[in-house]
């Protein structure tokens, strides 16, 4: 018997072993950490959902009327979305193009931010001006939005309840896959938002996330997927990415005196505390 015959059974079991110690330690390896060292993840102003490819795309502005941020030296204005995107329902877009019509008009265009209100999901991370911190544990993270100290929890490695009572973040469950934080949220009530355009949605709402770092951990990556069968003709995908900062959370309020400018119903108190 050759050498070679003789060492085959012990090469074949090293190999054995290499690829059982290997899936053990996948299986084993740690979360993803978007938490540690003060990290938060910043993510610009108006930032649209980016496409992906393959997926209906996602809310644009109308080219009809350019939007035009703060800072350009040119005269403000607010997102006007494309009513000819074909993924959207009719009753959908019935309700944005009065809105529209109200906005173009003068109307103050709504946004969470800056009437102080939740953003649910996925408006969550639509906000601007403001980062995004991540507090992990094995059975919940959470995340907080420093601009008006939004809050979501994100239950881990737990199903959906069997029956969920609608509200603004809905109920959010989630889990790891490899370096990803997958997050499935139901039960949102119709008052967040999807996108930037104040696209109206059912609470047949149903969000998926993908999180992950990017660019060797300096960035962050969020992947949605937005299924609501009453408003959209398909699912469709979005991207959203962040940079990353090292601070640590400070408290932004976000309350009376805002509505001097956007009166969408804050909260205002009237009297006294002592």
């Amino acid at each position: 018997m050759s050498r070679l015959a003789l060492r085959a059974p012990l090469l074949l079991g090293g190999m054995i072993a290499a690829l059982t110690i290997a899936g053990a330690s996948a299986q084993t390896a740690s979360p993803p950490d978007f938490s540690s060292n003060l990290t938060a993840w910043a993510g610009g102003i108006g930032v649209d959902f980016a496409p992906v490819p393959g997926s209906p795309s996602p809310m644009r502005q109308d080219p009809a009327h350019p939007f035009v941020p703060n800072g350009t030296g040119k005269q403000p204005t607010y997102r006007i979305g494309d009513l000819s995107n074909p993924n959207v329902k009719q009753w959908a877009k019935d309700v944005m193009r009065k809105d529209n019509d109200e906005v173009l008009a003068g109307k103050i265009a709504y946004t969470p931010r800056q009437s102080c209100m939740p953003g649910g999901v996925p408006g969550f991370m639509l906000y601007g001006g403001g980062t995004t911190y991540f507090v992990q544990t094995p059975k919940e993270v959470v995340m907080i939005f420093d601009g008006d100290m939004q809050v979501r929890h994100i239950y881990m490695d737990v199903p959906h309840s069997k029956t969920v009572k609608p509200s603004w973040y809905g109920e959010s469950v989630g889990h790891y896959e490899g370096d990803t934080l997958v997050v499935d949220t139901i039960g949102q009530n119709t008052k967040g938002i999807i996108d930037p355009y104040r696209t109206p949605h059912t609470e047949k709402l149903h969000v998926v996330e993908r999180w992950r770092r990017i660019d060797n951990g300096n960035g962050l990556e969020v992947e949605v997927t937005i299924d609501d069968p009453d408003t959209f003709n398909q699912p469709w995908k979005g991207v959203r990415r962040y940079r990353q900062a090292q601070q640590q959370v400070n408290e932004q309020v976000c309350a009376e005196g805002n509505f001097l400018l956007f009166d969408y119903g804050i909260p205002v108190a009237k009297t006294p505390d002592f």
